[in-house]
């Protein structure tokens, strides 16, 4: 990874300027810009060369099942049997198709990056400012960076005039930075407090600044994030190692069958091709053909559920993955909460009040004295009034699709809140200012942290109460002021209690600045608020003449407030053993406050900033990683090293995040889950899944119908293996024992592929069982077929292989044939698996409790089944020259469908006796 060369932001201007041999004034001459140009390269982010489609298709035939698979056809082909080896080799083309399909859809997290990139910047060389391609600057040009522009490159800033830089992209804060050119910092400031620097892709939202571009290319923030998501390898996902470790260990038993049957025929004296023929029929009986194919419809399906709950996904393996992830790691901003801030306290008349639906009163208490409720509220009004016009910010009416308009706020969010809150309180700025005319205003800066507007004063009659607060006084203008309190105060000398204004003593100073730190300690952002009457309009206002001598309003503090739905979805996820993490790049206290809002830090939580984990090594992280439910100003590595540490400890870990910043950890996690609404387009391509409605609540509804979806692969796999498992036992013992081969290749084909296709489909779309979100998460290393379940598949194939191998006897020795014998296992075994289809369906719960037809998807699958199991006894073309296949009558019948009974009535009384362990453990604990 080429990281940057140094740390600019610890470096003053004219240090910087030294060490790229760069004139601030005059910037680089053009010569030596392209001499730097073809040494550096240009500024752009570079993708590193993607796999070819010949590639892709060879990967596709490296797993274990699917070689067995070409070889039992290659072998078919070369003895003759043109049919059984078309239809393996159309397994195998399909299975490559998708497979190629998936994976050749190239990222496009490193193009949505690019997006982010300016086209052009406004830079300084040979003193004249020019238009230049941004991928042609180099480190030590000088470029001008205004309001609306994206910053071009990585920018150690030289002048910020008023500047302000909107960055949550990269740190996750909602709040334009204020930028300051002689800003000191450390080297080992987080990138969110390097006042002096500007990234590139980050947009200038206020002033104006000059910079001097220290890094260009992959040697940016955003290039190290680039290289960060193309360094991570794809790492296979919990359902597919299970697969691929069930897959090796049937071809190993399969393999190991054919042989042990090859030569105790051979050692028996019979036929060499025919033991060969019997030992590949063995081969595919072993091989769930249908077990890939089926998974990926089963997980497709299972997408198209997901996005009924807000969630899209866009890796099919990761609609499970999530069911069995055990930590969520969350972004704060606009994941955990709405991403507005908004006005939640106020201090007014010389007490704090909170902002509820019902009105402005004292923390805790209900207001009783009406009297007294009035005068707070005509003081709070004026408090809102004076912060709204001292503002830029404004709402617009916008179009909301069919839901009709609703009311979008434009300006600083900081701002924005002040002016939602005078709207709620029924003054609106255009209202407003159609009587308080705004005639002068002294802007924002970063020394006196102040901002004032000059309005004129309506006379009384000219407007009622409800339209704006009246002053009643004798000045025809009134200056409106807000910004700092500590600022503010100093420059006040009066206060306004209760509609009367009073000389500001000492206590008040004291009372005020307690309030500031009681609402700054619970993470608000704190803006004070004041005013006072003028008789004329300054000629050119100076902020050092006219902010003096004014009267103090009060206090608004300020957060971005937590998602209604976040406390009782993190309730959900912890009762499910899910345990949500919150990785954040704002400050400590504000992602604390958050934390324990919504419910997330517990007793004995503690929070780990960025600085802190830098201090840990590896081993010291993983050791206080049990105790750490927040972790705050970090960096895109810090979230990196989080993702690992928590993949070194077992779990599976799912990541949330909007940001550029959140990319790599993104694509880190075993499952990455981008927001659809405020998430970038990096973070959407680089996601497994995208939240359609950024809710976290979302997150968990996904998480429980991942659960139900592995359930169902569960169920699946176990009803298939336990045919898989039959079937070679049939043609094993039957081997063994001296008869002709039970079931032919081609029979098993029709079975594995066809007849038990539809139903397993069908135990796919299965609901899932009602305390699935009661129960932990299951352990990582649990393969799929659990040792219960083995033994429940033992019993249910000893089952199958009693009633096919009677049925075989039956036509063998009462039918008296070797076709007959055939035609009657072919039959029972089918028949077996479809009466056997409806009780897989729950693994504890009895059929008729959960009702024989409620999978009204179970009855479709059935009936085709059946549809293809009477073609194949009844179709002239299929019984006489595919199957040999005999047309059974209703005494053939009589015996098969009583023994297909058998396998259902044994996995029924299964179920009693797991009923019945599972009440005595409860009443054990009980």
């Amino acid at each position: 990874m080429n990281e940057p060369s140094r740390t600019w932001h610890s470096l003053t201007a004219a240090e910087a300027c030294t060490a790229l041999a760069s004139d601030s004034a005059r910037g680089l001459a053009a010569a030596e810009a392209k001499r730097r140009l073809e040494e550096n390269g240009p500024n752009e982010l570079v993708e590193k060369p993607r796999p070819g489609f010949l590639a892709l298709l060879l990967d596709q035939f490296k797993d274990f099942l699917i070689l067995i698979l070409i070889a039992a056809a290659v072998i078919s082909i070369v003895l003759g049997e043109y049919v059984d080896a078309g239809a393996i080799i159309l397994i195998v083309i399909l299975n490559a198709i998708v497979g190629v399909v998936q994976e050749s859809k190239a990222e496009e997290a490193l193009a949505a990056l690019k997006r982010m990139a300016a086209p052009e910047a406004r830079a300084v060389r040979d003193g004249a400012t020019l238009m230049v391609p941004a991928r042609e600057l180099v480190p030590g040009d000088v470029v001008l960076l205004e309001a609306g522009n994206y910053v071009p490159a990585d920018v150690r800033l030289l002048e910020a005039v008023n500047l302000r830089i909107e960055e949550a992209s990269l740190t996750g804060e909602s709040v334009p930075v204020e930028k300051e050119a002689g800003a000191s910092v450390g080297p080992e400031v987080p990138l969110g407090d390097r006042l002096s620097m500007a990234y590139l892709g980050t947009m200038v939202t206020f002033g104006r600044g000059r910079g001097l571009v220290v890094e260009t290319g992959m040697r940016t923030q955003i290039g190290l994030i680039a290289a960060m998501i193309q360094e991570e390898e794809h790492e296979d996902t919990p359902l597919q190692k299970k697969l691929a470790q069930m897959g090796r260990w049937l071809g190993i038993g399969a393999l190991a069958i054919c042989a042990v049957v090859f030569l105790v025929g051979v050692l028996e004296g019979r036929n060499i091709l025919v033991m060969f023929m019997t030992s590949v029929s063995l081969a595919i009986a072993a091989v769930p053909e249908g077990l890939p194919a089926i998974v990926t419809i089963c997980l497709a399906l299972g997408m198209q559920e997901m996005i009924k709950r807000h969630a899209l996904i866009r890796k099919l393996p990761a609609v499970e993955t999530l069911g069995s992830a055990t930590v969520i790691c969350t972004d704060k901003t606009g994941t955990l909460t709405q991403n507005e801030m908004t006005a939640g306290r106020i201090w007014a008349d010389r007490e704090l009040l909170e902002v509820t639906g019902e009105g402005y009163q004292p923390e805790g208490e209900v207001r009783k004295d009406s009297r007294r409720a009035e005068l707070r509220d005509s003081s709070v009004r004026l408090l809102l009034q004076a912060a709204m016009l001292a503002s830029d910010a404004h709402l617009e009416l916008v179009e909301n699709g069919p839901e009709g308009k609703r009311w979008h706020m434009v300006g600083d969010p900081t701002e924005g809140a002040l002016v939602v809150a005078a709207a709620k309180a029924d003054l609106h700025r255009q209202t407003v200012e159609a009587h308080y005319p705004r005639v002068a205003e002294m802007p924002f800066d970063s020394v006196r942290k102040l901002m004032s507007t000059v309005h004129a004063v309506p006379a009384p009659p000219a407007v009622t109460k409800k339209e704006a607060v009246l002053f009643g006084m004798p000045t025809p203008y009134v200056l409106f002021v807000k910004g700092a309190p500590d600022e503010l105060l100093v420059r006040c000398t009066r206060i306004l209690v209760r509609g009367v204004v009073m000389p500001l003593e000492a206590a008040d100073r004291s009372s005020v600045l307690e309030a500031n730190s009681h609402l700054a300690s619970g993470a608000l952002r704190v803006l004070g608020v004041a005013f006072r009457g003028l008789d004329a309009v300054p000629e050119s206002p100076d902020p050092a003449t006219v902010e003096r001598d004014l009267v103090f309003i009060g206090l608004v503090g300020m957060m971005d407030p937590a998602r209604p739905e976040a406390p009782p979805a993190v309730e959900t996820a912890h009762r499910a053993g899910l345990r949500v993490i919150m990785v954040t790049g704002d400050y400590k206290e504000t992602a604390a406050a958050i934390g324990r809002s919504i419910g997330l830090m517990e007793s004995g939580d503690v929070v780990l900033s960025g600085a802190e984990i830098d201090a840990h090594d590896d081993v010291q992280l993983a050791t206080v990683l049990d105790r750490v439910s927040v972790f705050a100003r970090v960096s895109p590595q810090h979230k990196v090293r989080v993702v690992d540490a928590l993949k070194k400890k077992g779990h599976v870990v799912g990541m949330t995040g909007d940001g550029v910043n959140d990319a790599p950890a993104l694509k880190r996690a075993d499952i990455g889950i981008a927001m659809g609404i405020t998430g970038t387009d990096v973070t959407k391509e680089t996601a497994d899944m995208v939240l359609t409605d950024d809710n976290f609540a979302s997150i968990i509804s996904a998480v429980e119908q991942g659960r139900i979806i592995f359930s169902n692969i569960r169920k699946f796999v176990f009803f298939l293996l336990s045919c898989n498992l039959a079937e070679i036992a049939v043609v094993f013992i039957g081997t063994l024992v001296g008869w002709p081969v039970p079931l032919t290749a081609i029979q098993l084909l029709w079975i594995n592929l066809l007849t038990d296709g539809a139903p397993a489909l069908a135990l796919g779309l299965e609901k899932g069982e009602p305390d699935l979100m009661l129960q932990p998460p299951r352990p990582v290393k649990e393969p799929i077929i659990t040792g219960p379940m083995m033994g429940r598949i033992l019993l249910q194939s000893s089952a199958i292989t009693f009633a096919a191998l009677f049925a075989f006897w039956y036509g063998l020795n009462v039918k008296g044939s070797g076709e007959w014998a055939g035609t009657m296992a072919f039959v029972t075994l089918m028949c077996c698996e479809l009466i056997r289809a409806y009780t897989n369906r729950s693994e504890r719960a009895s059929i008729f409790s959960i009702g024989v037809f409620s999978n009204k998807y179970m009855q479709y699958a059935v009936f085709s089944s059946v549809a293809l199991l009477l073609a194949a006894l009844y179709v002239p073309f299929l019984s006489d020259r595919v199957f040999g296949s005999q047309q059974m009558g209703w005494r053939e019948w009589a015996v098969a469908l009583p023994l297909a009974l058998l396998p259902a009535f044994v996995d029924e009384m299964c179920k009693v006796v797991l009923r019945l362990r599972d009440r005595r453990a409860r009443a054990v604990q009980g």
